[in-house]
């Protein structure tokens, strides 16, 4: 569904030596733009074809060459063509001169002569060889180089024809084409037994023998091109004996008619040249009628030849064209008189804003409303008949009615006024005949036809009256002046149109008579435009386009004066603007800030799309634009690609975020690493073009295949969009539909502005749905996940709006705040039960809310069906008994939501063993297994049935009360119950008064603590019940020492006893390694003065151990405690020493991974752009073989070399080794590169390590070790600094993309470190008087 449009025209006349002189050849110049025409006088004229760039073109010669050929008299040129491989021009004449013309050197140098004259000549498409047909009906075909390689007859001549003497009537016409691959040529000519029928024949190119030949027909003239493609060849048929107009007919290679269509002219026209455009889709042909030439220009799909532009000239002209054989879309014609013309067209949607397609075809004008049904062309709904071809129009919809502007190839200029598109279904398969405004003005040939307002259209005239009294851009004076030299303007005129109708016109017709129209402005513009836009948001506004891209907007005022015509202008702003010329544009409005406001967008040939000043898209094949609101506000950006893909954007992203960033410059990234891009749909069918978008609720895009069929799509992000936006409008019965219509989750309806404010609109949402079935369905799709931050979280984010700060706590109030399901579903069920009428479907529907509920709610259910189930025993027969199901049918109905099991103990929960019975029944349970259960159930005592259904039910609790309040007889059955269930203890101790009964539970549960090794709380427990053995034996289990001899006090333990358990006490918490403990003990309970010190040292406590052993004067262990610190700074400097070492190992190698990693990646990525990232594990084992370490040391430890003394053999330096030892660091690994840097973290100094520490640099003092106490210090803050300032380097380069050598260093980092760290708690173990000065 596309129309041809012609964007642009150039205009410029050759200046002949006379006016009897006439063009009558012309060839191209692919390599340097060239054209050359031979002319009636042989003269050759040269000319570049003039390619705008938005300068003040002017109508006047440009730069030309003229040659004169130099022949023999009475010898003319007959033929013409330029060769690339000679860079010259071959010319054939009359007396068969085959000559080569250099036009750069200006010489002609003669290759051949051949008998009978030069009629046509045509070289091969590869150029390597060159075929002349001759006067006497011959084909020769000679190579570059001017050897002949055959020679064949394609029409025997006359038999009283002597070709020696050239004697006789006989005239020779032949025209000759070859294939795109140069494989074969066809040729039409006559039979000698035939004057009126020709015979299309093929030819083989190597051997010149005949391929095949068609059947004698009707051929018109020489009218023959091949498709370069090679598919077909296009030829036309002579019907005038049959009283028909000539018809366009398709040969295959075998010379087999494949297909035809009519031209729909008089049968007396004329085809004289068919020729197919470079790339095989345009077919453009000159067709000469009685009062004027035209060139048609047609194109097929759908198995149907759309004429889609036609140029009309004057008879005198003569006119003829040729396709520009590197640009598909450029025509050039000429006229005897030396006219030339550049016609750049482009195909444009016929898909409007409206989603009506407007297609052209002839004099015809096919409507079809996609937003009622897809109807690809040639079907329609409705048909619009012109008097003559359709060059361009203009819609403009309105609600009410649409208005049509037609402007025709006879330069008329029609108004049709469409009816309300609701009414179109009763046009169906009509033809309506559209009559032209009658003016007294002429309008000629208008381009860029655009609404103002519906009484105002704007066009764009070429070559327009020189009468125009203004010039954008050039003064009065200049104007005139240039005037009065004989320069005149390149004419482009504005013209603006004032239309009024005299009739009334009736509605649901389509009308086009009773318009007059008026030119109420003509402006003169600065240059060629190249486009027209209306302005959407502002009234009575345009923008127009020159050439360039240059943009301007134009403001109607009918009031104004033309002394001051520049003020309809105003310049655009250039952030808006184009950097280039676009032939596809439109203009937008946008949201911005609450704002309106217009953006334009364009398409320039080089598929850059342009939006608002800058580049979106440098790939794009297409584009469209998405509103779902009602005043058309786009919203989303739809494009497609050239690599098939179809990409939705929203507009906030084109306004305020990186386009390019998050749609990936729209290619397509194959990345296995990252999330799937949900923003892009792969095209199925390669070529495909967008041609329309359904705005609204439909949210769908509008396909077309190169074949021609029309696809619809629905965009899971347009869907969304629309159902977002419907609910902003609190249109819920949309919603849902839509939701269902493209199997959407439900939960979206819920989670668009959260959950909780979902609640405040349940009851409209039921309302407004009012569909039960629905409802249901509905119910059953809720479930706890946020669907748009999980399953649509990369298709459309959320919802603009945050409702749900505004909610009041108070307003939830009786909601489970904490679960969105059971909220939501008690929130439909409330509204049902207000807004629908009682009915057994709102009955069903209602216990499927309880049924979804989480956890479900099935025992209110089987409450409600328990309440059917009496109003049916009751007997009673009034409506409301009507209101409810059956019993039978609301149980299948929860039994088939539900669980049947569950539903069975559910029955069974609320103790009625009918119920349960009929739950049993109905959900095909064997009668044999529970018949005898509810008979034993029924037989037993009521507080025995509903303990025993408790405990078969796992309701310990409940069980629990039931025994008890059975009697004391059933006491052991309680004890059993909390004793197989723990955590029913405390409810056990509040059921049971007795002290006796109470003391035996507590003794029970302490002993579950126990073993459940929780001693403390066991222990507690026991000292509850006055169990102080077990109490004490709980608190030595769990090392709590002072508990232990707090109880052992209690029992009155003898001295002996007591000093016994203290000197067990001490060997335990040694083996527990909490010597600093043992050493209380030792010192409080023992009087062990030795010992105890021992224990201190072994603890670190080296001012504490000092101070004891002064305290009781015992120089010898004031000396083992001098020793042992002394040797302990010793162990500690050599182990920070070996730290440093360390430090530096791993951070040189982690530099060397990530530096290699990096520049790994950077390779990739600059050698296949495809591969995003490459997985850590082929980066590792890459960057590994580069290193030169192939070792780790077999562990570290967090703590702090601090705690180890050579001269001890602790247990708690081993097991503190061991608790911190790591694995090792595989050189090449996968995660080497995050594991260095954890291995340098674990190495910094814990608290335990600093409080170690600061007591020996204390008891160093002390001792007078003051030097030793320096150097430890010195080493300490060494390691220290350097760890931190290693991790800080470490953490900052993983997050760069670079390294710099001479920035990331750890002398660098070190400097930072101790300029921004001095006073952290990290080094509050150093004593200030030690620090060196």
């Amino acid at each position: 569904m596309k129309n041809l449009k012609l964007y642009s025209e150039l205009t410029f006349d050759l200046q002949l030596q006379s006016t009897e002189e006439v063009l009558l050849f012309s060839a191209f110049d692919i390599e340097r733009n060239r054209l050359f025409f031979a002319s009636s006088a042989n003269v050759i004229y040269t000319t570049q074809i003039p390619i705008s760039q938005g300068k003040q073109w002017r109508k006047t010669t440009i730069a030309l060459e003229d040659e004169l050929v130099d022949l023999e008299p009475g010898d003319c040129t007959t033929a013409l063509d330029y060769l690339m491989e000679k860079e010259a021009l071959i010319v054939g004449t009359t007396d068969g001169y085959l000559l080569l013309h250099t036009g750069d050197g200006k010489t002609t140098e003669v290759v051949g002569r051949v008998e009978g004259g030069v009629k046509s000549i045509t070289p091969s498409p590869d150029g390597a060889l060159l075929a002349v047909i001759t006067g006497f009906g011959r084909l020769l075909v000679m190579t570059h180089d001017w050897e002949l390689l055959y020679e064949t007859t394609l029409e025997e001549p006359p038999e009283d024809f002597d070709v020696s003497e050239a004697t006789g009537d006989y005239t020779f016409e032949s025209t000759l084409s070859w294939r795109g691959d140069g494989k074969y040529l066809a040729t039409s000519s006559k039979e000698h037994n035939s004057s009126l029928h020709r015979k299309l024949k093929i030819w083989e190119r190597n051997s010149g023998s005949l391929h095949a030949a068609s059947e004698l027909k009707p051929f018109m003239g020489v009218a023959l091109d091949w498709m370069p493609s090679g598919a077909k060849i296009a030829a036309a048929y002579d019907r005038k004996a049959e009283k028909k107009c000539p018809l366009v007919v398709f040969f295959e290679r075998n010379g087999l008619e494949r297909s035809s269509f009519s031209i729909d002219e008089p049968m007396d026209t004329i085809i004289e040249v068919l020729k197919w455009n470079c790339t095989s889709d345009l077919l453009a042909a000159i067709a000469r009628c009685e009062r004027h030439d035209a060139i048609k220009i047609w194109s097929f799909s759908n198995n149907h030849w759309y004429l889609k532009h036609e140029i009309r000239y004057s008879k005198k002209d003569g006119v003829k064209f040729m396709w520009d054989p590197t640009k598909a879309l450029r025509l050039i014609c000429w006229t005897l008189g030396g006219k030339i013309t550049t016609y750049n067209f482009v195909w444009v949607t016929a898909v409007m804003e409206n989603s009506t397609a407007l297609v052209i075809d002839n004099s015809n004008i096919l409507i079809s409303p996609l937003a009622l049904s897809l109807m690809p062309p040639p079907l329609y709904l409705f048909n619009l008949k012109f008097s003559a071809a359709v060059q361009d129009m203009a819609f403009f919809p309105q609600n009410s009615k649409s208005l049509l502007a037609v402007c025709l190839s006879s330069g008329s200029l029609c108004i049709v006024e469409l009816p309300a598109t609701e009414t179109w279904e009763e046009l169906e398969g009509k033809e309506f005949n559209i009559v032209h405004i009658c003016s007294e003005v002429e309008f000629g040939s208008l381009r860029h036809l655009a609404w103002l307002d519906s009484h105002i259209l704007l066009g764009i005239s070429y070559n327009g009256s020189a009468n125009t009294d203004q010039c954008l851009g050039t003064s009065s004076t200049e104007y005139k002046f240039s005037h009065h030299q004989g320069v005149d303007f390149y004419g482009y005129t504005l013209l603006e149109i004032e239309l009024v109708c005299r009739e009334d016109h009736i509605p649901g017709l389509v009308t086009s008579s009773g318009w007059d129209a008026k030119i109420t402005n003509r402006l003169c513009l600065e240059g060629p435009v190249i486009g027209v836009s209306t302005n959407p948001v502002k009234r009575g506004s345009a923008f127009i386009q020159y050439d360039g891209g240059k943009l301007i907007e134009y403001t109607s005022n009918l009031g104004i004066s033309r002394a001051h015509a520049e003020l309809n202008f105003q310049k655009v702003d250039s952030d808006i603007g184009f950097s280039s010329s676009c032939p596809w544009t439109s203009v937008v409005s946008i949201s911005e800030k609450g704002m309106l406001k217009p953006l334009p967008f364009g398409l320039d040939d080089n598929s850059r799309l342009h939006a608002g000043g800058r580049i979106l898209c440098n790939n794009c094949s297409s584009f469209s634009f998405y509103s779902n609101s009602a005043d058309q506000i786009m919203t989303h950006l739809i494009l497609t690609t050239k690599q098939d893909l179809l990409f939705i954007v929203d507009v906030d992203d084109i306004l305020y975020g990186n386009v390019e960033v998050k749609y990936q410059s729209f290619i397509r990234i194959s990345n296995k690493n990252n999330e799937e891009n949900k923003d892009s749909i792969f095209i199925w069918e390669r070529g495909a073009k967008l041609v329309g978008v359904l705005n609204g609720d439909e949210a769908a895009v509008i396909l077309q295949t190169t074949r021609g069929n029309l696809e619809c799509i629905y965009p899971r992000k347009l869907v969304l969009a629309s159902i977002v936006n419907a609910l902003v409008q609190g249109r819920f019965r949309d919603a849902l539909f839509m939701v269902r219509r493209h199997r959407i989750d439900y939960n979206v309806l819920v989670d668009c502005f959260g959950w909780q404010a979902f609640l405040q609109c349940a009851t409209e949402f039921v309302r407004q749905v009012n569909n039960l079935s629905y409802i249901t369905d509905f119910v059953c799709s809720i479930k706890n996940e946020n669907v748009l931050e999980t399953l649509y979280k990369n298709i459309i984010s959320l919802p603009y709006m945050k409702v749900s700060e505004g909610i009041q706590t108070g307003n939830l109030k009786g909601f489970d705040t904490k679960s969105k399901v059971s909220s939501v579903l008690q929130a439909i069920r409330k509204a049902l039960e207000e807004q629908v009428s009682e009915s057994p479907a709102r009955e069903l529907c209602i216990l499927t809310t309880l049924a979804r509920s989480e956890p479900p709610a099935l025992e209110e259910s089987l409450k409600r069906i328990k309440m059917i189930r009496e109003m049916e025993l009751s007997g009673v027969d009034d409506h409301r008994r009507h209101s409810y199901p059956s019993t039978e049918e609301a149980l299948k109905h929860l039994l088939w939501l539900s669980d049947s099991d569950a539903v069975y103990e559910s029955a069974l929960g609320l103790y009625d063993l009918n119920l349960a019975a009929i739950v049993a029944l109905n959900s095909q349970r064997d009668p044999k297994e529970f018949l005898p259960f509810l008979k034993g159930l029924e037989s037993m005592p009521p507080a025995i049935l509903q303990y025993t259904v408790d405990i078969r039910l796992h309701r310990y609790e409940s069980a629990l009360k039931h025994v008890v309040s059975a009697g004391d007889a059933y006491y052991e059955d309680a004890m059993n119950l909390m004793r197989n269930n723990p955590e029913l203890f405390p409810l056990g101790l509040q059921l049971f008064i007795d002290p006796s009964k109470r003391t035996e539970i507590l003794e029970a549960w302490g002993d579950h603590l126990h073993d459940q090794k929780c001693f403390e709380d066991a222990a507690t427990t026991y000292l509850c019940c006055s169990s102080l053995g077990k109490a004490l034996k709980a608190y030595r289990a769990c090392g709590h020492w002072k508990g232990v001899l707090t109880v052992a006090g209690l029992l009155k333990l003898g001295k002996e006893e007591i000093l016994q358990l203290a000197n067990e006490l001490c060997e335990e918490l040694q083996a527990l390694g909490k010597p600093a403990e043992a050493a209380i003990i030792a010192l409080e309970y023992c009087g062990d003065v030795p010992g105890g010190i021992g224990f201190l040292v072994s603890a670190r406590e080296w001012e504490e151990a000092l101070r004891i052993g002064l305290m009781h004067k015992r120089e010898d262990l004031i000396l083992d405690v001098k020793n042992a610190a002394v040797e302990c700074s010793g162990v500690l400097i050599a182990e920070y020493k070996e730290g440093l070492e360390k430090i530096g190992k791993y951070l040189t190698r982690y530099l060397a991974v990530r530096q290699r990693r990096l520049l790994l990646t950077a390779k990739l990525q600059s050698e296949e752009r495809s591969i995003n990232d490459i997985d850590d594990e082929t980066a590792s084992e890459t960057s590994s073989t580069f290193s030169g370490m192939s070792a780790y040391t077999t562990g570290t430890r967090k703590g702090s070399g601090a705690s180890i003394c050579s001269s001890l053999g602790s247990k708690t330096r081993e097991m503190r080794r061991q608790k911190n030892k790591g694995g090792k660091i595989r050189a090449g690994s996968p995660g080497e590169e995050r594991a260095l840097v954890e291995h340098l973290k674990g190495m910094s100094l814990t608290s335990v390590a600093q409080h170690e520490l600061k007591s020996l640099l204390g008891a160093l003092v002390m001792i007078g070790k003051e030097e030793t106490a320096r150097k430890l210090q010195r080493a300490a803050d060494n390691f220290q600094m350097s760890q931190l300032a290693a991790v800080i380097l470490a953490e900052e380069t993983t997050c760069s993309d670079n390294i710099d050598e001479t920035r990331h260093t750890l002398e660098h980092y070190i400097q930072k470190v101790k300029s921004e760290l001095p006073k952290s708690e990290a080094f509050s173990w150093q004593s200030k008087v030690l620090l060196p000065p």
